[in-house]
């Protein structure tokens, strides 16, 4: 007996899944372990990221929708910015900040925040391939750059939970005087309950605000501090997290997205460099996030 092929391509989907979320966790909750790939030999440590074209091979041949042009670029992608961070490892010990860690980010940023490859994707895959980007950034800066201070750590800390919700609790009254005047926030009646309000914010959590979070504070807010200082770097990047949301629920410049969410990106990187930790900031994204989304959307 041979299982239905609706039954196979869920279940590649799954795998291809776990192989998408396995560097992205493991990193994030074992990162003591994660650290040792840096032991291998050069050419084992730049070749390890092109098993990242695993999980689009899997999903595309089981859609029917596989080319080669895109398996070449989940493949190449990954080892190319690996390859110049180990070159800004051995540049810049010090970490101030190479050209080629802006010019990763520079790619990375775009190449998510404006969908560039996930015309690669089933519509309803498309997360993988945030994903995927988030685990190639995670390999190249995290583990052979060796940046110091991202504070990539998804072990929650009760500081972690204090401080998120301490920025939440600054941040919320200036957004609902601003956002209620400018008409971009509508208010909703209605309680959906404690489950419905849990998984949206671990959803939230995992999907959204750690990615967003580790890319603006812990890799640019945390390289550009080297640069601009701790007042200039937070500014400069909640400005920065302010524009990439310029194109987010219009067709147009939105406006009051932006400016909001600069706002917000100042009391996310608050939360961050308070002890430089990941998961501090996106306590506060994650719990912004789920209260626009359920009451003020």
């Amino acid at each position: 007996m041979h299982p239905p092929a609706a039954d196979v391509f869920t279940t590649v989907n799954i795998v291809a899944a776990l192989l998408t979320l396995i560097p992205f966790l493991f990193v994030g909750f074992f990162p003591q372990w994660a650290a040792r790939i840096r032991r291998l030999p050069i050419w084992a440590q730049l070749a390890g990221p092109a098993a990242l074209c695993i999980p689009y091979v899997l999903v595309a041949c089981g859609d029917g929708i596989f080319r080669w042009n895109w398996c070449a670029l989940y493949l190449i992608f990954p080892v190319a910015i690996a390859a110049l961070l180990w070159q800004a490892a051995q540049i810049d010990p010090g970490q101030r900040g190479n050209w080629r860690d802006f010019l990763v980010l520079a790619v990375l940023g775009p190449a998510v925040d404006l969908r560039w490859f996930e015309g690669a994707w089933p519509p309803h895959l498309a997360i993988f391939n945030k994903i995927l980007l988030l685990d190639a950034g995670i390999y190249a800066l995290v583990l052979i750059r060796g940046l110091e201070g991202t504070g990539f750590d998804l072990r929650l800390r009760l500081s972690d939970l204090g401080i998120g919700l301490r920025e939440t609790a600054l941040y919320t009254p200036i957004a609902l005087v601003l956002g209620l005047g400018l008409g971009f926030l509508h208010t909703h009646r209605g309680w959906p309950g404690l489950g419905p309000i849990a998984v949206a914010w671990l959803f939230t959590f995992f999907f959204i605000a750690v990615p967003e979070e580790l890319f603006f504070r812990g890799w640019l807010q945390n390289l550009l501090e080297k640069r601009l200082g701790r007042y200039g770097a937070l500014i400069v990047t909640a400005c920065l997290f302010g524009l990439a949301h310029f194109n987010k629920r219009a067709t147009h410049f939105n406006w009051r997205y932006v400016l909001l969410a600069a706002l917000a990106g100042i009391f996310y990187g608050r939360a961050w460099r308070a002890r430089r930790r990941v998961g501090a900031s996106a306590v506060t994204h994650a719990t912004v996030d789920t209260i626009w989304s359920l009451w003020l959307r």
